[in-house]
């Protein structure tokens, strides 16, 4: 029976017609934040890329060896789906993501957090997330896929609002319909792995130990529109200092060049 049941609610989520892109400005509806074992935040950096695509994008800088999880908030007063891929893989099925409404997704009600350690391998456990280099990442030894390397990204959907039956004569009634997801509390080891960094690898994620995380299938029916995305790309802290994101020269105590002033034109003769 129990079997059963699990097939209805993956082909409910099979079916779901293709996601479109929403263009509201409503607010943030979450907060993401990567968590090192360590306890403490990965920095995030905001970014513009070149060419417009829907989202926010951050750089992040990665610790060789460094575990950690994904911890995603709520701050919406409905329940939301989140879509969360890593390295290009959604991090439940391991399969290629788009961020679509179509895949396995994750539920977060209002006002709570969620917070993702590793790839999920069964129902009652998880394999943690490390930053590694890109040969011994999860993506490149088990699919070869190298094709959104060094990346976290997560795609936010809200619960559709129950449909109205308009009045004809008796009580107003309300109608629900049931889509598939499964909700989250993994818990982990805390450790961390260092090693010398390999020439010119770029930073992935690699597939850890084993830990103890039930999850459960429930009900859940997705509005079709998109309501955020958020991409992180991490990066070597040397690949982030060669890109400029963040400023790693020596400083000089007695010359701190805080900018507080509009800089001057250097043509200018005024």
């Amino acid at each position: 029976m129990k079997r059963c049941a699990l097939m209805v609610v993956l082909c409910v989520v099979w079916v779901i017609p293709t996601l479109i892109w929403a263009h509201e400005e409503k607010g943030k509806v979450v907060d993401m934040r990567v968590i090192s074992d360590s306890g403490g935040e990965f920095p995030k950096y905001r970014t513009y890329l070149r060419r417009s695509q829907e989202g926010k994008f951050f750089y992040l800088e990665a610790v060789k060896g460094e575990r950690y999880s994904v911890e995603v908030t709520n701050r919406s007063d409905r329940r939301i789906v989140v879509v969360v891929a890593v390295d290009g893989r959604n991090i439940i099925d391991g399969k290629k993501s788009d961020l679509k409404i179509k895949e396995r997704m994750y539920i977060i009600g209002p006002h709570q957090s969620n917070t993702f350690e590793g790839w999920r391998t069964g129902m009652d456990r998880t394999n943690r997330f490390y930053f590694t280099e890109q040969s011994d990442s999860y993506s490149e030894k088990v699919f070869a896929d190298g094709s959104a390397m060094g990346t976290i990204a997560l795609a936010v959907y809200k619960e559709k609002l129950p449909e109205v039956i308009p009045y004809s004569g008796g009580s107003s009634q309300m109608k629900e319909a049931p889509a598939g997801a499964s909700p989250s509390s993994p818990g982990g080891n805390r450790s961390t792995d260092r090693s010398e960094l390999k020439k010119n690898e770029q930073a992935g994620t690699g597939f850890g130990e084993t830990t103890h995380s039930p999850v459960y299938w429930v009900h859940f029916d997705p509005e079709h529109v998109i309501t955020e995305k958020i991409v992180l790309k991490y990066e070597w802290r040397s690949e982030l200092c060669r890109k400029g994101i963040i400023s790693c020269g020596p400083k000089n105590r007695f010359w701190l060049d805080d900018r507080e002033f509009a800089p001057i034109p250097k043509d200018f003769r005024g």
